[in-house]
């Protein structure tokens, strides 16, 4: 059991080496895009929810 484990975390740890991981730069630079696309999403979203919660209102008002 202990040499499965081991085993493991070798290869586990061969394959972390053949990643090719981005640069600082570039982690910030997409971090930046989905915050803002999930900004846009949320504002889209509560103008959806404002404008449909008032229709309904004026409708059974």
């Amino acid at each position: 059991m202990l040499n499965k484990i081991k085993l493991f975390l070798q290869e586990s740890q061969q394959e972390f080496k053949k990643v090719n991981w981005p640069s600082s730069s570039e982690t910030v630079r997409l971090t930046m895009v989905v915050i803002m696309m999930s900004l846009g999403v949320s504002v889209f979203l509560g103008l959806l929810d404002f404008i449909f919660s008032t229709a309904l209102q004026k409708l059974l008002i």
